[in-house]
C-alpha cells in the first residue's frame, strides 16, 4: 500500500537516524515550573548551541531550556541563531522552536528562510506558512514549485499551497499537478486535497481513484475526506474490485462520507485485529491503522481504544503502524487526543481504560518516527501553554504534565 509522505514520512536519511530517533526513554519529568522562567544570557546561548547535538538526552535538554524560557528573551536569541549560527542544523532547529513562541518577528524569519539554500529551513518555513496562510506571499510559493524539486520540501509547500485552495491561481495547480510527476509528489498533492476538502479537484480525484496502482487508495481517501457523496458510487465499486490492501482505505473514505459509518470502522478494527493475530498480512494491518488513524483525526473518538487495546501490547512489525496512527490523530486533531486523554483518566466507571504510560509511549514512539517537527513544535506549545493556564491541582494540569515528562519536551 502506497504511504502518503506528510505524517507517515519515515526517516530514512541514514546519516540523520541518530538525530531524528536517538533512543528516547521516557522518564517522569520534575514538576513543571508554573510560568515562563528567565534564563541567562550565557545558559540561553548553550542551550541553542547543543540543539545539533549527537546526544539525544543533550539536544532535549536544551530545546527543554529554551522552550520554558521568557519570550522576551527566548525569541531574539533564536532570531539571531535562525540567522546567524555557524551550524545548518542548529539554525534549522532554531526556526523549529522560534515558532512555539508565537511572536510576530517569526514572520521576517520566515521570510528570509525561504529562499535558504537549507532544506530543512526551507520546509519549516512553508510548513509555517500551511498554518499561518499570507495571501501576498501566494505568488511567491507558485514561482516556487516550478523549482522546489527536493524530495523531503516539496510535500510542505503544496500544503501550504492547499491551505489557500480557495484562490483560483492555487487551485489551476495543485489539479495540476495531481495528474503530473513523480508518484510521491503526486501522492502529497492528493493528500493535501484531501485534507483541505478540495471540492475543486473531485473530477481530477475520481480520474485517479478509478486506476489500479499505489495512488488509488491516496485518491479514494481524498476523496472521503472530501465528503462529496458523489463519490460514493465510485467507492463501493471499489469495494467489489479493489486488491484486498486497498480495501481498509476504501472503507474508511466511505465512513467519511457518513455511510455506514459504524459496520466500516468494525471491518477496520477487525482486520486490524486479523492482521495482529496472523503473520503475514502487513498491508493489510498498514491499511487498517491507517484507515482507523484518518478516521481519528476526522473526529471519530471511538477508534482510540481498538488502536490501543492491539497497539500497546504488540511488537514491530505490527507496533509501528498503530504508533503512526495515533501520533498522527495527536498531530492532525490534538483537541481529540488531549480530551480523550481527560476522559480516560477519569470515565464513568471511575477507572482508567488504559494504562496512561502505555499510551503516551505509544504516542512518542510514532512522534519519533515522524519527521514533522514543525507539527510536533505545534503540539507542544499547545500543550505547555495549556499547562501554565490551567488551575493547579486540576485534572487538565495534571495531565499536561504527565504529557510534558512522558513525551519528553
Amino acid at each position: 500500500m502506497h504511504a502518503a509522505p506528510r505524517l507517515r514520512t519515515l526517516c530514512i536519511l541514514c546519516s540523520l537516524c541518530v538525530l531524528c530517533f536517538g533512543g528516547r526513554v521516557a522518564t517522569a519529568q520534575a514538576q513543571e515550573p508554573a510560568a515562563p522562567q528567565a534564563v541567562g544570557q550565557k545558559e540561553l546561548q548553550a542551550a541553542i548551541d547543543k540543539l545539533g547535538d549527537l546526544d539525544y538526552d543533550t539536544r532535549t535538554g536544551a530545546s527543554r531550556t529554551i522552550r520554558r524560557a521568557e519570550g522576551t528573551q527566548a525569541v531574539p536569541a533564536l532570531l539571531q541563531a535562525v540567522a546567524e549560527h555557524r551550524d545548518g542544523y542548529v539554525r534549522y532547529r532554531a526556526l523549529v522552536l522560534l515558532t512555539g513562541f508565537n511572536d510576530p518577528r517569526t514572520n521576517d524569519a520566515i521570510r528570509e528562510s525561504l529562499k535558504s539554500p537549507n532544506d530543512r529551513l526551507r520546509t519549516v518555513a512553508y510548513s509555517y506558512l500551511e498554518h499561518n496562510p499570507n495571501r501576498a506571499m501566494l505568488p511567491e510559493l507558485l514561482k516556487a514549485l516550478e523549482t522546489e524539486l527536493a524530495e523531503f520540501v516539496r510535500p510542505a509547500l503544496i500544503r501550504a499551497l492547499a491551505a489557500a485552495g480557495d484562490d483560483p491561481r492555487v487551485q489551476s495547480v495543485l489539479v495540476r499537478e495531481a495528474a503530473r510527476g513523480e508518484d510521491f509528489f503526486r501522492s502529497a498533492v492528493i493528500e493535501a486535497l484531501g485534507d483541505y476538502k478540495a471540492k475543486y479537484a473531485f473530477e481530477a480525484l475520481v480520474k485517479v481513484a478509478v486506476l489500479e496502482g499505489p495512488l488509488q487508495d491516496d485518491a479514494a481517501l481524498a476523496l472521503g475526506k472530501i465528503g462529496d457523496k458523489r463519490a460514493l458510487e465510485l467507492l463501493a465499486g471499489l469495494q467489489r474490485s479493489a486488491p484486498r490492501p486497498t480495501q481498509p482505505t476504501v472503507a474508511a473514505a466511505i465512513c467519511l462520507l457518513g455511510v455506514n459509518c459504524e459496520s466500516h470502522e468494525n471491518y477496520l478494527v477487525q482486520t486490524l485485529k486479523f492482521a495482529d493475530t496472523n503473520p503475514g498480512f502487513q498491508e493489510l494491518l498498514r491499511g487498517s491503522a491507517s484507515g482507523l488513524g484518518a478516521l481519528g483525526v476526522a473526529g471519530h473518538d471511538n477508534v482510540l481504544v481498538p488502536l490501543l487495546q492491539v497497539g500497546i501490547p504488540s511488537r514491530d512489525p505490527v507496533r509501528a503502524p498503530i504508533a503512526l496512527a495515533m501520533a498522527t490523530i495527536a498531530l492532525r486533531n490534538t483537541p481529540v487526543m488531549l480530551t480523550f486523554l481527560e476522559k480516560n483518566r477519569a470515565p464513568a466507571s471511575g477507572r482508567p481504560v488504559l494504562e496512561e504510560r502505555n499510551v503516551l509511549n505509544l504516542v512518542a514512539e510514532g512522534f519519533d518516527m515522524l519527521e514533522e517537527d514543525l507539527d510536533k513544535e505545534r503540539f507542544f506549545a499547545l500543550v505547555r501553554r495549556t499547562y501554565w493556564q490551567s488551575a493547579d491541582g486540576s485534572v487538565t494540569r495534571s495531565l499536561m504534565q504527565r504529557l510534558i515528562g512522558e513525551l519528553a519536551f
